[in-house]
């Protein structure tokens, strides 16, 4: 079966039913999305695929219909993505094992809505936890990123 991932083709040999995390983190060995809770709920996994987010764990490899992004890829051309930076400069992370399901879950958010409120990032962000309970600095590097992206 062919991939793309990160903008490069891969070719692997697996079930079609197998989940994407598993593709990306065993048989590719990227590791930015990671194992949370295998059924959806808390968001680690979620990877882009052509620009929407999902969560990986819940797509079979045979069901992949586009390009996959992962963390590794958010900003192809640059350093980081703006949502990378804010999440830096508002210093979100603690413990970091959900984060880079957060920016991408945020990234996407961002692409379809340039300039959300708290509630609109609060409910795009609902179905990713944070065992740290960092969601203010959260909503803090969203609202960051968003002016970062505006300004172009």
């Amino acid at each position: 079966m062919q991939l793309l991932v990160n903008g490069t083709p891969h070719t692997v040999t697996v079930e079609d039913e197998m989940p994407l995390l598993w593709v990306l983190r065993d048989v590719l060995n990227i590791t930015g999305p990671k194992y949370g809770c295998g059924i959806a709920q808390c968001g680690a996994c979620t990877v882009h695929i052509d620009g929407a987010a999902v969560r990986s764990c819940q797509v079979a490899v045979g069901d992949v219909w586009g390009a996959v992004t992962t963390i590794e890829a958010l900003a192809p051309d640059a350093a980081l993505h703006p949502v990378q930076a804010a999440w830096i400069d508002h210093q979100v992370a603690q413990c970091g094992y959900c984060q880079s399901g957060q920016m991408m879950q945020a990234a996407d958010l961002l692409a379809r809505n340039p300039a959300p409120s708290d509630a609109e990032i609060d409910d795009a962000m609902a179905g990713n936890l944070c065992r740290c309970g960092t969601y203010p600095r959260i909503r803090a590097a969203i609202h960051a990123a968003a002016a970062a992206l505006r300004k172009g």
